[in-house]
């Protein structure tokens, strides 16, 4: 079998045994990972042959070469009408090595995830400002953007933009119109995407990373000028992303962004993954809301008291991390020892019952 062969054997196993993600490693045979845990095919080892022929077998000419220049790649690949993998090539001591994250055709509705509620409701229909998404790498922060990007197209006539690096979930315009912007292919950067949205009359902006400064300058002065911006970074608690965005400003203007952050910021979901009982993966959610009392922590900087906000805050609709855990295992979805993995501090959350 040819390498564009085996790639497409391994894209159709992939989504028969529902994993995640496909692993590539010369000197290994493929891997896949299922329910959060790496599962070792009984396949030969990849060889350096196998590997070329199977990754530059679903890469253009051009991307080739951006990653023969600069040893790395991100794109995205439609395999058939099955669904779609976000693919990231890099170099390792043997070798080629790559991660190929399954992108489900179908996108999820807020239904299919269990989140149908007036949390997540209210979250889809902020006529402006700034929301959040956080979590770590595979904590399904894509797809529950995709969801809430999916609940606008169904129940408003906006105008969306989505900047992505790559595009991963395809929308099709309902009520709204839906423009989607792959960084590399259709612009040069985040930056100049956001830059030139503003001028493109959008009312709902998706950014995919908050990466660096200049993008999360944008960003709030977007969600500052009338359109809702929605934004994921790499962070566990919504305490630690304020303090991230503040943290990557210089000294002289932490007061200006802690302004105008108190001002656009509606809210920050930060989600993790569990093994659920009896199969697949469930997700945890913390949220917190853009109240005056929290707008005040953020313009005061005093955001270690955000978590207590969060924790007495459930009138306004918030929950810490540690109770949407404790919700779970009550409702039997996750075993006691899986979310206490997950906790703020693994031995207060297992001492600490309600």
């Amino acid at each position: 079998m040819n390498g564009l062969g085996l790639m497409f054997k391994l894209f159709s196993k992939a989504i028969e045994v529902r994993a995640s993600d496909i692993h590539l490693t010369v000197g290994e045979p493929p891997s896949f990972r299922i329910d959060g845990s790496i599962v070792r095919t009984d396949g030969d080892e990849l060889t350096a042959n196998n590997m070329k022929e199977m990754l530059y077998g679903v890469m253009t000419q051009e991307q080739q070469e951006e990653y023969e220049q600069n040893w790395e790649y991100d794109f995205s690949y439609a395999f058939e009408d099955k669904g779609r993998f976000r693919i990231n090539i890099f170099n390792q001591n043997r070798g080629m090595a790559s991660v190929l994250r399954l992108i489900p055709s179908k996108i999820l509705t807020l239904a299919d995830l269990n989140i149908d509620t007036p949390t997540f409701k209210k979250i889809s229909e902020f006529p402006r400002g700034l929301v959040l998404v956080t979590g770590p790498t595979g904590s399904g922060k894509s797809t529950t953007l995709a969801a809430i990007i999916d609940h606008i197209n169904k129940t408003r006539e906006d105008h969306i933009i989505t900047i992505e690096d790559p595009i991963e979930f395809v929308h099709s315009g309902q009520k709204s119109i839906i423009n989607q912007r792959e960084v590399h292919r259709d612009t040069k950067s985040f930056n100049a995407a956001l830059r030139s949205a503003l001028r493109e009359d959008p009312d709902v902006v998706l950014v995919g990373e908050l990466r660096d400064l200049e993008t999360i300058r944008l960003a709030l002065t977007a969600a500052e000028t009338g359109h809702v911006v929605f934004g994921t970074l790499h962070t566990n608690s919504a305490s630690k992303t304020i303090d991230r965005i503040i943290d990557v400003f210089p000294g002289d203007e932490k007061p200006m962004i802690r302004s105008m952050l108190s001002e656009s910021l509606q809210a920050v979901i930060s989600q993790t993954l569990l093994k659920k009982i009896g199969g697949g993966r469930v997700a945890a959610h913390e949220i917190m809301f853009g109240t005056d009392a929290i707008k005040n922590l953020i313009r005061e900087d005093k955001i270690a008291q955000m978590h207590s906000s969060i924790q007495t805050g459930s009138k306004d609709g918030m929950i810490t991390m540690d109770q949407a855990l404790r919700t779970l295992i009550n409702n039997r979805e996750v075993e006691e020892m899986e979310a206490a993995k997950k906790a703020k501090n693994m031995k207060d959350f297992l001492s600490n019952k309600s």
